[in-house]
């Protein structure tokens, strides 16, 4: 099958467009044929080497974190899902690839495409859409009446955070770019802070939640935007010990963890403040959650643009500048 493939860790690194084995099906696997796949900053990083420590890929590989598509055929265990049915999912760690012409994904990762969402839109979904979910309903918690500032309005996780948390009745702020004011403010964003113009930290003030997708230096700053007994919860990093013994790691790397996340944690805990890491993971039934959501009109997805399978490297370096707005997708069929 054509795929997208790392022949080699490398920042930067070309893609290869080349011929793989189709992926063989387990007993809890659906085989799914790819219409569409998502783009994501993830798919950089881990292209350039970042998480080769703690993600379990050696080259060659198949990048890929977000598929929508049909399913072609079931493993024996599989009670859910049948031949024909239209789906879209974040296959698990390990077993990511979706830029390739078919994927194995065990069952529980997948949901029902939203019936009002085509592929290409419904492959914009999972990656970013179970980000905001987990940050902001599971980790956080975040209720009606409260604030949340949710930095870089306008990017993948951002467009998708700010309607979800306007969902749960939350007063949202956010950061954005001037050209990008206007369709923050579409998406229900109450407070806008132009970065351009405005420094977000002497703005804001008394928040409970802040979402986290920027730098070091961001992340320090959102401190000063919290109330005591806020959460400053980063998808950016650094990673910290919960994660690293969530993902099992050895000591060594629990300890560089704890050392990296170190200055931060102390800085929160002075004031107050929970600090932690998340880094979404695969969840169907999240997933099916949105899909009630995306039906029901209450998110839409914010595309960018769609780019042919071949464009795949375009579209990465595209999506590395910084400037899409929500999400770009590259179409297989």
């Amino acid at each position: 099958m054509r795929a997208v493939i790392v022949d080699r860790y490398k920042k930067k690194g070309a893609l290869r467009l080349g011929e793989m084995p189709e992926p063989a099906l387990r007993d809890d696997d659906v085989l799914v044929e790819i219409h569409a796949a998502g783009l994501n900053l993830l798919d950089s990083k881990i292209r350039d080497g970042e998480f080769k420590l703690i993600l379990p890929y050696r080259p060659p590989f198949i990048l890929g974190h977000d598929v929508a598509g049909t399913v072609v055929r079931v493993g024996s265990n599989v009670r859910r899902l049948k031949p024909g049915d239209e789906i879209y999912a974040r296959p698990r760690d390990g077993r990511v690839g979706t830029f390739a012409e078919f994927i194995a994904m065990n069952e529980a990762d997948v949901a029902l495409k939203p019936k009002n969402l085509t592929m290409e839109e419904a492959a914009s979904i999972p990656l970013v859409g179970l980000t905001a979910w987990q940050v902001l309903v599971e980790r956080a918690g975040l209720r009606q009446g409260q604030k949340v500032l949710i930095h870089a309005g306008s990017g993948g996780v951002g467009t998708f955070a700010i309607q979800l948390a306007k969902h749960l009745g939350a007063t949202v702020a956010t950061t954005t770019s001037t050209a990008n004011v206007e369709l923050v403010k579409s998406l229900g964003a109450d407070v806008v802070i132009d970065y351009k113009t405005q420094n977000f930290e002497k703005v804001l003030s008394g928040y409970d939640v802040v979402l986290n997708s920027l730098d070091g230096g961001t992340l320090q700053k959102s401190l000063n935007v919290l109330k005591p007994g806020g959460k400053l919860i980063s998808i950016s990093g650094p990673a910290d010990p919960d994660f690293a013994r969530e993902q099992g790691l050895n000591w060594v790397l629990q300890q560089v963890m704890r050392l990296l996340s170190f200055g931060i944690r102390r800085k929160a805990k002075s004031r107050q403040i929970n600090y932690s890491f998340l880094f979404m993971r695969a969840n169907g039934e999240q997933l099916s959650q949105i899909t009630s959501l995306i039906e029901a009109g209450i998110i839409r997805p914010i595309m960018d643009r769609i780019v042919p399978f071949e464009a795949t490297n375009e579209a990465l370096a595209y999506i590395e500048t910084g400037r899409s707005k929500g999400k770009v997708v590259v179409q297989l069929r």
